[in-house]
């Protein structure tokens, strides 16, 4: 693709060639630059380097690579971004995105429904620096006009939170924090970057772990922070290539090949996922089913206008609580036990027990997180064989 397009390309396209920096032999894959080091041609070019390097001029991986540049290029552009930052993980980028814009009697504004390793970050890492953290209900929108102050330094959120499925008012709570000119950053996985551009909605900086739908084949951890070039560069960068959370080189390519496929992979996903929803809405062992898009879903209209479709995972809440999750989760063939998410393998997690368990149990309650919560992450195996075999989990539940 050309550096500058004759016109406007799909963020399919986009996902495919933006960012591609060829090297002298053309090849048609990106290249792997996998090298920690850069060499120059003499002292004095090695002085200049570290004096102007800038983004086409290398020296030394933790602070840029060509094989990282193309990845995060090109995740910008599908993004809608100016510039990203590729990370070692996602909780890097979640790390990286706070704790590279806040001081000491800074004040940070959160939706309380977030994944433990982010309330770790809330609640411990933050408070420990002299960061004040004020937890909201994150659907309540009263409950974050009363939180923010005018010293609000920052807002953070899940789009859609996990593993209850929330769904954030991104463009009111945006409208919010920027009346005090707060920083507005969103952790976007579950959305999406194929479903959700919540850049469009007033979000400032956006994170995602790319281990999930980007890479979405249990390969690698990586990570990505999107924003402007001003937040990226001056503010995320700076934090990161000397603490040490960028991304590897080797991840980066394997990230750049997923991201080739990852709309088609999503969009097959989602629509399975779907499936499932409507197909256990209503059974007899279930409590309830969390599916963004479902009619029972509190904010289902907000869901819909935000999100395209209602993504790859859905939660069941299990009638027979802790013991009949574990028979359930027991007694299924193809989907498999694990704690991540985004993947081509539909996977099955009891948020109490594993992702949250470190949460007191009235934080759970308050969350949704019940005894008998599973979350489920619809991978691409064929929907009506799914469909049975959680179905018959559920008759052994």
């Amino acid at each position: 693709m050309k550096d500058v397009p004759s016109r406007p390309r799909s963020p399919r396209t986009l996902a495919v060639h933006a960012g591609t920096r060829r090297s002298q032999y053309g090849e048609v894959s990106e290249a792997l630059f996998l090298t920690q080091g850069f060499v120059y041609d003499s002292a004095e070019a090695a002085e200049a380097r570290f004096l102007q390097a800038g983004r086409e001029e290398f020296i030394y991986a933790r602070y840029g690579n060509p094989t990282v540049a193309m990845f995060e290029d090109r995740i910008a552009a599908l993004e809608g971004t100016e510039d990203a930052f590729a990370t070692a993980s996602g909780m890097a980028a979640v790390n990286g995105a706070l704790v590279s814009m806040l001081r000491a009697g800074d004040h940070v504004v959160a939706g309380r429904a977030l994944f433990g390793s982010c309330l770790y970050i809330l609640d411990e890492v933050l408070p420990r620096f002299g960061v004040q953290v004020t937890l909201v209900d994150g659907t309540d929108l009263a409950a974050w006009e009363g939180a923010i102050r005018p010293d609000t330094k920052a807002v953070f959120f899940e789009s859609v939170s996990n593993p209850a499925l929330e769904v954030i008012d991104i463009a009111a709570v945006a409208r919010l924090a920027h009346a005090v000119g707060a920083t507005v950053i969103c952790d976007n996985v579950f959305a999406t970057p194929a479903f959700s551009r919540a850049v469009d909605l007033g979000v400032d900086v956006v994170v995602y772990s790319t281990t999930k739908h980007v890479d979405g084949q249990g390969r690698c951890l990586g990570g990505v922070i999107c924003g402007t070039k001003e937040f990226v560069r001056k503010v995320a960068e700076p934090y990161l290539k000397h603490t040490g959370g960028s991304m590897s080189p080797f991840n980066a390519w394997v990230m750049l090949k997923g991201l080739e496929t990852m709309d088609l992979r999503v969009r097959a996903q989602a629509e399975t996922c779907w499936r499932l929803a409507e197909r256990l809405d209503g059974h007899p062992k279930l409590a309830r089913v969390i599916h963004p898009h479902l009619p029972s879903h509190p904010q289902s209209t907000l869901a819909r206008a935000q999100m395209e479709k209602g993504g790859t995972v859905l939660s069941l809440d299990l009638a027979g609580g802790k013991e009949a999750a574990f028979r359930f989760l027991n007694a299924l063939e193809i989907v498999v036990i694990s704690n991540n998410l985004g993947d081509a393998k539909s996977i099955a997690t009891h948020p109490a027990t594993t992702t949250h368990q470190r949460l007191p149990e009235d934080q759970k309650a308050a969350l949704g997180i019940t005894p008998g919560l599973v979350r489920l992450s619809v991978g691409l195996e064929d929907a009506e064989d799914l469909i049975a075999d959680v179905t018959a989990a559920l008759d052994a539940a």
